[in-house]
């Protein structure tokens, strides 16, 4: 089986996530001949990812947030306007998608939350098996965590997750724990963790490990590290305007986005904080790390994603970078349990049975009576 990736650009989490499906397609004799990654002025591929990969490294103009003067919070009308008026170069790149498509020849596309994918497969309607992978699909499950208090948020959300999934044939709902699909066409699976995640032995260092995908949360680490000095900090980023390894004072060290350089250190910290995205947080709970999640203001799939980490166990949130909370959390004891790691058993005959028995012919679409609550599927 030959198959094509269409993956979001933002952050870092859906970009791994096919990279190790690819690993998982790859052992089962099934070829990815092309990755189509979105990108944007403000968002490139990292280097690890064709680093890490045997397809066709493919770029493509796609929507993405816009933030505040800060860079922390979310400008929801901000990026629903510049977004609208790229209207024109999007459409160009739906042409693109579909020349990918017949270049490539695949016998499956996955789109990894990519908006602009959903769109493709609307519109397009290719005659080729179509999936969505991504933990926000989740949100289709009725015990899904809605963080409350954001109504005009949760109404983008739930649009969003509606958009790039238009016309698939499956949906696969990455999650934190186990839980049981109340939808034929909702499957429900494990996170893909990258391999390099499985061969790790954790150990306990004298160190906090921090991830921000906004540089402007950078500064609260540096506000809060001028006041306890003796705590050392290793943060990942991706702000070129300083130097790789930038120390702001003694004990804190900002590092640019390297693959092997994270995992090393996750491996290794006694603890991590970072905004509150899906796919970090999954590789700290494999390792057994307490985690502290600050969701990006304005970004309310990481509210929800906080409050559900929480029910798995992985640690707790705050509104802001105060690593004092993740160290009395640390001294309190964190043990999970290995439910975490029993739900991972068996995760690639999971994907490889619900990618290989995806039917063309299976033709339901979701229906756009409302988008207050969950979509219907039906056939018509």
């Amino acid at each position: 089986m030959k198959v094509l990736f269409i993956v979001q650009g933002e952050g870092r989490g859906h970009m791994t996530q096919a990279l190790a499906l690819e690993k998982i397609l790859s052992n089962a004799n099934h070829l990815v001949t092309a990755i189509a990654v979105g990108t944007s002025n403000r968002r490139s591929i990292p280097k690890f990812v064709a680093q890490n990969t045997n397809a066709n490294l493919k770029t493509f103009k796609s929507p993405n947030f816009y933030f505040d003067k800060n860079s922390k919070s979310v400008n929801l009308w901000k990026t629903v306007t510049f977004n609208l008026l790229s209207t024109p170069l999007f459409l160009r790149e739906l042409i693109r998608l579909h020349k990918f498509r017949k270049e490539f020849k695949p016998d499956l596309i996955v789109n990894f939350y990519d908006i602009l994918g959903g769109l493709y497969f609307g519109l397009f309607r290719p005659t080729t098996q179509r999936v969505c992978i991504a933990h926000q699909y989740l949100a289709l499950h009725n015990s899904f965590p809605f963080a409350e208090g954001f109504k005009t948020q949760k109404w983008a959300f739930r649009l969003n997750n509606q958009l790039t999934a238009i016309g698939s044939h499956k949906i696969i709902a990455l999650s934190f724990r186990p839980l049981k699909s109340d939808s034929p066409k909702l499957i429900i699976a494990p996170p893909l963790l990258r391999k390099e995640v499985f061969s790790l032995t954790p150990t306990n260092g004298d160190y906090i490990l921090a991830y921000v995908v906004n540089k402007g949360y950078a500064q609260e680490i540096i506000e809060w590290h001028k006041e306890n000095k003796k705590i050392k900090i290793h943060c990942f980023w991706d702000n070129k305007q300083l130097p790789d390894e930038w120390k702001p004072h003694k004990n804190l060290t900002f590092h640019y986005i390297n693959d092997q350089k994270f995992l090393h250190l996750m491996a290794g910290c006694a603890g991590y904080a970072s905004t509150a995205g899906f796919e970090s947080i999954c590789e700290a709970m494999y390792l057994n790390k307490p985690v502290l999640m600050v969701p990006v203001k304005g970004q309310y799939e990481q509210a929800c994603n906080a409050q559900d980490a929480k029910l798995a166990g992985a640690g707790l949130s705050s509104t802001t970078f105060n690593i004092g909370l993740l160290l009395k959390h640390i001294t309190k004891g964190h043990s999970p349990g290995p439910t975490f790691s029993n739900w991972l058993n068996g995760h690639e005959e999971k994907f490889l049975r619900a990618l290989e028995t995806t039917k063309t012919e299976t033709k339901r679409l979701p229906t756009w009576e409302s988008y207050k609550g969950v979509p219907r599927w039906s056939n018509e």
